[in-house]
């Protein structure tokens, strides 16, 4: 692990100001991800922002209706509080099937949003070919072992994909995430806030490098009574997701008004099926209607030599976690 300064942050603008002066500073909050990658190599800050003393661990109402969870509430808090749980069960299920309890207990709701990819390439800097790690220096993974990479919208320069479920469940909900950076505070749409690879899959999020994630506000949801959070692994804990989806329904009986789904484990960044969404809009909640959006969500799907099993899985999961969300049995 290299060297480091490390100093606390004792005001959300005293964070702004070290991250402007200092590009290759990182801020900490859980170092779930972090301290991993520091001891890998991978990371290498020339400083350390504790931003734990910050007040900004509150999870609460917003005017209007909606939740506002601060950048710093642990996922565990997150995941058992009475308005998370009544109000966007889908989120407090898909933070439950991240991790393990420990880590659920350190990681930070604002990290998870910029949780870096699990590909073995990017892990390894043993490995010299990783566009995320070193741009220009292509892709292992392309013609490695890719079992866990992206189906859908990846690009020649990175197949990699990203790993949280907390973002699978907030692409469904819509939320923005509130941000301060030297000229004061913006708002980003949770559908522009992860990027896909394009030619610069070493860029993960539309966050700029000075600047702080202080909330992520959640928008009064009409979803709560009919959502479900599936995700599919190699093991029943503490595994990466090969396959997740969030799916919610508005119904009018068995009839859809509205329907958000999202695919985790699929591609770089959340996935938002649109065109799927679009189709169930006005359809009865059956089998057939899920089944015919599947189809959609993975039209553009493309494979490589290890993962093509992810098209049938998600196409499945897809299904299945419409049913559920719908009241029926998986």
């Amino acid at each position: 692990m290299n060297s480091f300064t490390f100093r606390r942050a004792d005001a959300p603008d005293t964070a702004v100001e070290a991250l402007a002066h200092d590009h290759a500073a990182k801020l900490l909050g859980g170092g779930t991800n972090l301290i991993d990658l520091m001891k890998q190599g991978v990371e290498q800050p020339t400083a350390l922002i504790d931003i734990n003393p910050l007040p900004l661990a509150e999870i609460t109402p917003l005017p209007g209706g909606g939740l506002r969870l601060g950048a710093t509430a642990r996922n565990s808090d997150t995941a058992a509080h009475p308005e998370v749980r009544a109000q966007y069960p889908m989120l407090a299920q898909a933070i439950l099937a991240g991790a393990s309890a420990q880590l659920r207990n350190m990681a930070t709701d604002a990290g998870n949003l910029l949780q870096r990819t699990r590909c073995y390439y990017f892990y390894d800097p043993a490995y010299l070919a990783c566009n995320k790690r070193k741009p220009g220096s292509g892709c292992a993974a392309i013609t490695g072992f890719n079992r866990i990479h992206a189906i859908l919208g990846a690009s020649p320069e990175c197949i990699a994909t990203n790993p949280s479920d907390m973002a699978v469940a907030l692409a469904a909900l819509e939320p923005t995430v509130r941000v301060r950076g030297p000229k004061g505070e913006r708002h980003i749409h949770f559908a522009d806030f992860h990027r896909l690879p394009g030619k610069t899959p070493e860029i993960d999020t539309n966050l700029r490098a000075d600047e702080l994630i202080l909330s992520i506000d959640l928008p009064r949801s009409s979803y709560a009574a009919h959502s479900h959070y599936l995700k599919v692994r190699d093991r029943a804990s503490y595994a990466f997701a090969l396959v997740s989806v969030a799916a919610a329904l508005d119904l009018d009986g068995t009839t859809i008004r509205s329907a958000r789904l999202a695919l985790g484990g699929v591609a770089h960044k959340p996935w938002r099926a649109e065109a799927a969404e679009k189709s169930l809009k006005g359809k009865p909640a059956t089998a057939d209607s899920f089944r015919a959006a599947a189809e959609l969500a993975l039209a553009g799907a493309q494979t490589y030599k290890d993962n093509a099993f992810k098209v049938p899985m998600a196409k499945q999961a897809i299904v299945r976690a419409l049913t559920v969300a719908a009241g029926e049995q998986a």
